[in-house]
């Protein structure tokens, strides 16, 4: 006779063969990964706000030198799907620990060597060259880092916690421009502007080298995810994951594009395009860039406590108020910045970067994560998230720079742009299907 439990056999849940240990192990790399990744990644845009249009790409029209130095900045966003495509399929095949370890190597190097790169007055045109050649190679390494570290805490997570967890790596991105920040303004203000233009913007690209070091030694001590070890012991790897992610779930790539259309164009609006539209309205270099830096500080609480409200209201109807409250806020926001007050403009970046973007931008990964299985997810966030970028997310700078250059230094039209991004995002939200709660792997 069969034993009650025979009859009724017990299911033993992902969450019961974790430790406490294993997760804080794994979101440690994954934080601690993503935050470098974005430190190499945004302290090209800051320098090309700064500093790369006089020395990389001179012309005798001021104008014409920084978009040059904005297209070089957007330019690595045309890789990052290609990037995202490349090291998923490594991802999905042999492992997400393994691929995390190959793009932070290939960052790392990409940014150490930018510092030491002659400038146009040294080399003439092959500065430019060379310089753009690294910041494709930091699209390529971004392209297959955010959805290994996104899944790197996401499937280690509990599943009453995910939003809170897919939160932490997302923080990632503010503590590296943070650090990016940091790092300029401090030059800025211990180096004469000759100084600063002639090595002082070299350093924080040199000693990356160290942060790489340490972000490799975290990652080399993490196994790999259990969402993976369960498709490799079922042999689930498909032999192309790209062509089954299109062949079955196409409708979700779609989706991810589209809702990362807003939280892409807004991040860098606010991180990168907010400081040179302060510069030009009269503020000091290190004022513009404090300013970034105490609305990215303050918004990583924010980002943490929106990821935990995601899991007790839903990922999908926070994202959809986060989204039409900075379409209402838009154009006030910039209203604000025109006042010339520093006070002002702390509170007008505050409230539009750490609170409003955060409220979407914190659950993003999350939300991409649940919305394919764990034979593909890689493949899957990635292409959605790296296709959504390249559409305006290195853009944004560059375009919004052109609108005001065209309309008279009016931002009515940038502040359009913002809007019709968030209809975007509103459509492809109504046909997402909400999985807060549900398990995982399911």
């Amino acid at each position: 006779m069969a034993t009650a439990s025979e009859a009724h056999p017990v299911s033993i849940s992902k969450d019961m063969l974790i430790s406490d240990a294993d997760r804080r192990r794994a979101l440690l790399a994954s934080a601690v990964g993503s935050a470098i990744e974005w430190y190499d990644y945004f302290l090209y845009g800051t320098m090309a706000a700064i500093v790369f249009g006089n020395l990389f790409f001179p012309s005798t029209d001021p104008l014409t030198s920084q978009l040059l130095a904005l297209a070089s900045f957007a330019l690595a966003f045309l890789v990052r799907p290609l990037g995202g495509i490349v090291f998923s399929h490594i991802g999905d095949k042999i492992g997400r620990k393994k691929t995390l370890v190959m793009t932070l190597a290939m960052m790392g190097l990409s940014t150490v060597l930018m510092g030491l790169l002659p400038t146009y007055a040294q080399i003439g045109v092959w500065a430019p060259i060379l310089l753009t050649v690294l910041r494709l190679f930091q699209g390529l390494a971004l392209g297959g880092e955010w959805g290994g570290g996104v899944l790197l805490a996401v499937e280690y997570s509990p599943r009453d916690k995910r939003g809170f967890y897919g939160a932490v790596p997302q923080t990632g991105a503010l503590f590296g421009l943070a650090l990016g920040n940091i790092g300029a303004s401090i030059l800025s203000a211990a180096f004469s502007e000759e100084d600063f233009l002639s090595y002082g913007w070299r350093i924080p690209f040199v000693i990356s080298i160290v942060l790489v070091v340490l972000g490799l030694w975290i990652r080399n001590h993490v196994d790999e995810t259990p969402s993976f070890k369960k498709v490799s012991a079922e042999h689930k790897e498909h032999r192309v994951p790209l062509f089954d992610t299109f062949n079955y779930h196409w409708r979700a790539v779609l989706i991810v594009i589209g809702a990362k259309v807003i939280e892409t164009s807004t991040f860098f609006l606010f991180a990168t395009f907010t400081i040179s539209y302060l510069i030009e309205r009269g503020f000091a270099r290190a004022q513009a860039l404090n300013i970034i830096l105490i609305a990215a500080v303050l918004a990583v609480p924010v980002m943490l406590y929106f990821g935990a409200l995601s899991d007790r209201i839903g990922r999908k109807r926070l994202f959809m108020l986060g989204t039409v409250a900075i379409m209402v806020y838009i154009l006030p926001y910039f209203w604000l910045l025109d006042q010339g007050s520093g006070l002002i403009a702390t509170l007008a970046v505050v409230l539009g970067f750490s609170v409003i973007w955060s409220s979407y931008g914190a659950m993003i990964g999350t939300l991409f994560a649940e919305s394919f299985p764990a034979d593909v997810r890689y493949t899957g966030v990635s292409l959605g998230y790296q296709v959504g970028a390249a559409l305006v997310g290195g853009a944004l700078p560059l375009i919004a720079t052109a609108l005001l250059a065209y309309y008279n230094r009016s931002y009515v039209p940038v502040g359009i742009f913002i809007m019709g991004c968030g209809v975007v995002s509103l459509i492809a939200l109504a046909f997402l299907e909400d999985r807060t709660g549900a398990e995982l792997d399911a």
